[in-house]
């Protein structure tokens, strides 16, 4: 850890640029979510019925069934971190050290690594809605693939109401340049349009442990088969966000055993997935590589 001590200073920070959570509103709502048999599992219902058949006038209905069954998922999101600082590190940068590292951890890692983690395994899950690998030689070329994504999902029955527009700024930038009737109307058609920046917005991510040479500074990075992910319409229905633990405790140098410093503890459990029978209500479009 670096820690310069203060001389003369302004009361202007210099802050790492980093926008908060953009996949913040698809966290489930937690009421909706069950314990499963293991503690490390959460299980959610699934339901299907038999379809109409002939009515007889002699016999009457036919018989339907019902099933419902529950489904098990296990938690796939365990990570977190220790911030220490000293308490005259801490004093003599005129309490900067401390009290601003637990804002600037959620900011530039926590919220980022969250998004950039969320977006990789819905691009991973088996079923899911994904168009031609390309790269879009202008906003109308992206337009065209939007259109091209919505008939999709318009043809596997995905309600409109709660699909949310994820995309490179570069991409919503441009459709924003066109200011088209039809380009608005388009855009018009989800909840929200969302731009994700690219460093976020990947095919795959390797989440880096914090401990193995190369990996101290842990994060993430793509993954070496990652790709760059265009845009990802989301259904928020079909997803199941959740964070089952979350602790961000500050500990005094008091009650530190082991130096005379402030400790931060960051964790954070829980789960991205998406419901089986809700496959259809995620498409993606990526670049070749």
């Amino acid at each position: 850890m670096a820690i310069a001590l203060a001389k003369n200073y302004t009361d202007l920070l210099d802050e790492v640029y980093k926008s908060a959570s953009v996949t913040a509103d698809l966290t489930s709502d937690s009421a909706l979510m069950r314990a499963g048999a293991n503690v490390n599992e959460i299980c959610y219902p699934q339901i299907e019925v038999s379809g109409l058949g002939d009515y007889s006038r002699n016999s009457g209905y036919t018989d339907g069934s019902v099933s419902l069954v529950f489904k098990t998922t296990a938690f796939n999101y365990d990570r977190g971190t220790k911030i220490s600082v000293d308490v005259m590190d801490d004093e003599e940068t005129f309490n900067i050290a401390f009290g601003q590292a637990g804002a600037e951890l959620i900011r530039t890692k926590v919220a980022p690594e969250a998004d950039a983690f969320t977006f990789a395994t819905l691009a991973g899950i088996s079923g899911i809605s994904v168009g031609d690998a390309q790269t879009f030689s202008d906003a109308a070329a992206f337009l065209a693939e939007l259109i091209k994504a919505k008939n999709k999902m318009d043809e596997d029955e995905v309600p409109e109401e709660g699909r949310i527009l994820y995309a490179t700024p570069t991409l919503l930038n441009g459709v924003m340049a066109l200011d088209t009737n039809k380009s608005r109307e388009i855009l018009a058609t989800f909840s929200v349009a969302k731009k994700v920046p690219q460093s976020r917005f990947y095919t795959a991510i390797d989440l880096l442990d914090g401990k193995s040479p190369g990996e101290e500074a842990g994060h993430y990075k793509k993954a070496t088969a990652g790709k760059d992910i265009n845009f990802m319409i989301v259904h928020k229905p079909a997803i199941i966000k959740f964070d089952k633990h979350v602790a961000n405790d500050l500990i005094a140098p008091a009650n530190n055993p082991d130096s005379d410093a402030y400790i931060l503890k960051y964790r954070k459990y829980g789960l991205v997935d998406v419901y089986q029978n809700k496959v259809a209500g995620i498409y993606l479009s990526h670049k070749e590589a």
